[in-house]
């Protein structure tokens, strides 16, 4: 019952849309795997930014998602429901800043970002185990987006090298 509560809220609440990646956090299995699929269109579109404009909307999108991940979770009395992945958009589009648009990077980065995201190495799971709120949901993502990120730009430089 409490899943099809959270299913007609998602659709009638631009902030339940939003924080459940429009839908895909919905997905029965593995949400944040098809939230982070879901981040790859709208990463197609961030890519063909310049540079600096790709950072602003990725910052502002951290604001917002802080802001309505909170809302939401609090909503559905769940702190960082599995079926909010709004966090994985944000994270996979840090993990591809400055790495090439093609398609091998574009499944290394998801490859990347989803297993720092699943592992949670140190930093990022002492910040998912102490870090509350909707801060706490959007920045252990940011934090594995950054490892993800750091990985593929020294992938990069061994084969370029």
């Amino acid at each position: 019952m409490f899943e099809l509560a959270i299913n007609r809220k998602v659709f009638a609440d631009w902030r339940h849309c939003l924080a459940f990646g429009f839908g895909s956090g919905l997905a029965r299995y593995a949400p944040g795997t098809f939230g982070t699929l879901a981040s790859i269109p709208l990463y197609l579109a961030l890519s063909q930014l310049p540079a600096w404009l790709y950072a602003v909307t990725v910052v502002a999108a951290f604001a917002l998602g802080v802001w309505v991940c909170d809302m939401v979770s609090r909503d559905l009395r769940v702190h960082d429901h599995g079926g909010i992945v709004f966090d994985e958009f944000v994270g996979y589009w840090i993990t591809m800043f400055l790495v090439p648009a093609g398609w091998p990077w574009i499944l290394a980065g998801f490859a990347a970002f989803r297993l720092f995201d699943i592992w949670k190495p140190w930093p990022i799971r002492w910040v998912d185990r102490h870090v509350g709120g909707g801060f706490g949901i959007m920045f252990d993502d940011v934090v594995a987006g950054v490892v993800a990120c750091l990985s593929l730009h020294a992938l990069r430089t061994v084969v370029a090298g």
